[in-house]
C-alpha cells in the first residue's frame, strides 16, 4: 500500500512541478527535467514523514521509543529538506546558466560555478545548523560560535579575504568579460577564467599571468575588447626634394585609398602634411579599422600599406631614408643629382581618379 502511495503521489508532484515549471519559465530542458525528476522522491518521502508523524501519536507508543521514533523523524525530514533545497539550487542554476548562455556577457558564464557552490555551502550549513539544534545544541551557540571562528580564520588569512571581495566587485563593476583583451599593469593578454581567488590571462605568447583579484580590482583595467574601432597611427616620410605639388597630390590619393579600403572607416580619418623632420617630409597618417580581431588587423594594414606604395610608385614619389646631404663649396661646378618629378596636373589627376577599392 504504502509503495503504491509513493508511486502515486510522485507522479502527481512531477506533474504540478513541471506545470509551475511552464508557467514560470515558459521553456525547459533536459537539465531541468532531470532535477524536477530528482526532486519529486524526496517530496513524496516529505509528505509520507508528515503522515506518519501524525499518526504515530494515535498508537499510544512508550514515551522513550516516542521519543526516539520522533527524532529519528526529524533527522529524516531535515535530510530530505537538504535534498530538496540542494536540487532545487542545481534546477535554479540551470536555469541561469541559460540565460548567461543567452548573453553576450561571458563573466555571467564564469559566475554560474561560483554561485552554485556558494548556495551549496549554505545550504549545507543551514541544514547541520538544523541537526546540530536536533540533538540539543543550541542555534545561537552554534552562530557564535561560527562567528568567533570565522573571524579567526579572516584574521588568519586577510588575503584570501581581500582575494574574495575582489571576486565580489569584479563580477559587480564588470570591467571585462571572459574573453576580453586586456592591459592591467605590466599584464597584457586574454581574459580566461575569473575564480574565487584570482583571474587567469593568457598573453599573446600563451604564457598564463594569475593575478589575485584584490590587486586586479584595484589597477586600472584597459579593456581593449570593448573598443569600437581598432586605431592606427603612423607617419609618412617624403624626401625633402618632393615638389610641393606631388606632397599635396600624395595626399588626396592616400585619402582617397582610405576612403576606399573596406576595412577603414570612410568618415573618420586623417591624412595631413603635418611637419618637416630630420631626413623627411612627414604626412601623419590616422586611420581606424573596423574589424576588431588581431589578425584580420594586421591583414587590413597590409593590404593598406601595399595600395599607398602602389601609388607612390605610380605618383612618382619617393619614400626617405635617414641621410645626410653635405655642400662643398671648392668644387661650385660639382651638382648634385637631381631627380626628375612630373609635376603635370592632367597626370597626377589620372593617377587620382585610377585609384580602386582595395588596391
Amino acid at each position: 500500500m504504502c509503495v503504491f502511495l509513493f508511486f502515486v503521489l510522485r507522479k502527481i508532484i512531477y506533474y504540478i512541478l513541471r506545470k509551475l515549471q511552464f508557467r514560470i519559465l515558459k521553456k525547459s530542458n533536459e537539465n531541468i527535467n532531470l532535477a524536477l525528476k530528482k526532486l519529486t522522491r524526496p517530496i513524496v518521502l516529505l509528505i509520507l514523514i508528515w503522515f506518519i508523524k501524525k499518526i504515530v501519536p494515535s498508537f499510544l507508543l512508550d514515551l522513550d521509543i516516542n521519543t526516539i521514533l520522533f527524532l529519528a523523524l526529524n533527522i529524516m525530514t531535515t535530510v530530505f529538506w537538504i535534498y530538496v533545497f540542494l536540487k532545487l539550487v542545481k534546477v535554479f542554476m540551470s536555469i541561469y546558466a541559460d540565460f548567461a548562455e543567452s548573453t553576450h556577457n561571458k563573466l555571467d558564464d564564469q559566475l554560474v560555478p561560483i554561485l552554485q557552490n556558494f548556495l551549496t555551502g549554505v545550504v549545507i550549513f543551514l541544514g547541520i545548523l538544523k541537526l546540530l539544534t536536533l540533538f540539543g545544541v543550541e542555534p545561537a551557540a552554534v552562530i557564535a560560535g561560527a562567528s568567533i571562528g570565522g573571524i579567526a580564520v579572516a584574521l588568519a588569512s586577510q588575503d584570501t579575504v581581500k582575494n574574495l571581495i575582489g571576486t565580489v566587485m569584479i563580477f559587480v563593476d564588470k570591467p571585462f568579460h571572459i574573453g576580453d583583451w586586456i592591459e592591467a599593469g605590466e599584464v597584457v593578454g586574454t581574459v580566461e577564467t575569473v575564480g574565487f581567488r584570482s583571474t587567469t590571462v593568457r598573453a599573446a605568447d600563451t604564457s598564463v599571468y594569475q593575478i589575485p583579484n584584490s590587486t586586479l580590482s584595484e589597477m586600472v583595467v584597459n579593456n581593449k575588447g570593448l573598443r569600437a574601432f581598432r586605431r592606427y597611427t603612423t607617419n609618412l616620410g617624403l624626401r625633402y626634394d618632393t615638389p610641393p605639388e606631388l606632397v599635396e597630390a600624395f595626399v588626396k590619393g592616400v585619402r582617397k585609398i582610405i576612403e576606399l579600403h573596406p576595412d577603414t572607416r570612410e568618415d573618420a580619418f586623417n591624412v595631413e602634411f603635418t611637419g618637416f623632420g630630420d631626413s623627411a617630409l612627414l604626412i601623419l597618417v590616422n586611420v581606424y579599422f573596423t574589424a576588431l580581431d588581431w589578425s584580420v588587423e594586421q591583414a587590413a594594414k597590409h593590404s593598406l600599406h601595399i595600395s599607398i606604395l602602389k601609388f607612390a610608385k605610380e605618383l612618382g614619389v619617393d619614400f626617405a631614408f635617414p641621410s645626410t646631404t653635405v655642400m662643398i663649396e671648392q668644387f661650385p661646378e660639382k651638382k648634385g643629382l637631381a631627380i626628375n618629378y612630373d609635376v603635370e596636373n592632367k597626370r597626377i589627376q589620372q593617377i587620382i581618379d585610377n585609384i580602386k577599392n582595395g588596391q
